[in-house]
């Protein structure tokens, strides 16, 4: 059996020894070695080719984001960053995860030694799951999703690539021509990798786009308040981070705290507020996607347009089962442009949707959706 090879960097020596010993006991994750700052991280990785890296951010002599970008340029491979939960943590991870980074655990400090046994279980599942999907020894997403011409030869290539089993032959890879007013709401579900899809995506809005749009991330709230942030500074329409009882209006796009569960809820006819709560307790990842994509069954029903983006494990397929019932429209992206193909990857062969897509064409495909398109269809 070949190992998942594992480089951990971090300026504690506590913390690296803390990381290293979430992984012994482990027989498919081998730790190669410990580097205490960005520069030996830079060298090490060179010299030991390693599968997953977990790479904090602070560190002296070169902090974990400019080591990031040279790892990334030299030779890119999956990159875990270890994160402060602070504001700034919060900032800096994002940019990270812009540069390259797979996906990002926070961390308190405060509570670190108290809560290791959580942060074990989610870096375990993270690594192993980024070692299964091999990205960055696969082809160019680019190359194979940025348009939907070419399908035959995107199709065959993409086999030749995928290393998981997944039977891509039948994958729907036209955009959909939806048109103007189809839709009430758009429901949009990720998790690792999702924000730089995130930034594909909601950037191709136009500024006169009118249908209400509500994004669940997997992130915890500073993370995702950050987020909210600098969204609202690059797309062309507001982007709000959601209050409990907030009403949804149009032309606006709204994220969804960390830490809690969105729901969407009734507020008379063809209006709608958002219910921000703990429910379900059972749910593993917070926002739960599937949370939401039922809410939007319940309240929204048909008129709905939800997307599965990359992420690790199923959460929005059962909220997407429901949702299909329901006649509404799904949507998930194309298994070699995700970070993850998981929860794409559970709606797709449940056979709940209409398109896979990249978050290019996911993009251009809700673009279309504003009323101008209008204008040009008819034309």
């Amino acid at each position: 059996m070949n190992k998942i090879k594992v480089l951990v960097v971090d300026d504690s020596a506590f913390m690296r020894r803390a990381i290293t010993s979430m992984f012994e006991g482990e027989r498919d994750i081998e730790v190669l070695k410990a580097a205490r700052n960005g520069r030996e991280a830079v060298e090490l990785a060179k010299e030991h080719q390693p599968d997953v890296i977990t790479l904090d951010i602070e560190m002296p002599e070169m902090d974990g984001l400019t080591a990031l970008r040279r790892i990334m340029r030299q030779d890119p491979t999956n990159v875990i960053m270890i994160s402060s939960l602070t504001t700034e943590g919060s900032v800096a991870s994002l940019q990270a995860l812009r540069l390259g980074a797979a996906d990002v655990i926070a961390k308190d400090h405060s509570t670190f030694s108290t809560s290791i046994h959580n942060i074990k279980g989610q870096l375990l599942a993270l690594v192993r799951a980024l070692a299964k999907s091999n990205k960055h020894k696969k082809l160019s997403a680019k190359s194979l999703t940025k348009t939907s011409a070419n399908i035959s030869s995107a199709r065959a290539k993409l086999a030749a690539a995928m290393t998981d089993n997944t039977d891509i032959s039948n994958l729907p890879l036209k955009i959909p021509n939806y048109k103007p007013n189809q839709f009430d709401m758009i429901c949009i579900g990720s998790s690792t990798g999702g924000p730089p899809a995130l930034e594909a995506i909601l950037t191709q809005i136009p500024d006169n786009f009118d249908t209400p749009i509500v994004v669940a991330q997997h992130m915890p709230r500073l993370f995702t308040e950050s987020m909210s942030a600098r969204l609202n500074d690059i797309c062309k329409i507001p982007v709000i981070h959601i209050d409990n009882h907030m009403r949804v209006e149009p032309g606006k796009i709204y994220i969804a705290p960390g830490a809690k569960h969105t729901h969407i809820r009734k507020a008379g006819l063809g209006k709608w507020k958002f219910e921000v709560s703990d429910e379900p307790k059972s749910a593993v990842y917070k926002p739960s996607v599937d949370a939401l994509f039922e809410s939007a069954s319940e309240s929204v029903g048909t008129k709905t347009l939800a997307v599965v983006l990359t992420g690790i494990g199923e959460d929005g397929k059962i909220g997407a089962t429901q949702l299909h019932s329901k006649k509404a429209s799904i949507i998930a992206q194309y298994p070699d442009s995700c970070v993850v193909y998981g929860m794409p990857k559970a709606v797709t062969n449940a056979k709940l949707i209409e398109a896979s897509l990249s978050p290019e064409n996911i993009g251009q495909c809700i673009a279309n959706l504003a009323p101008q398109a209008a204008t040009r269809i008819a034309g």
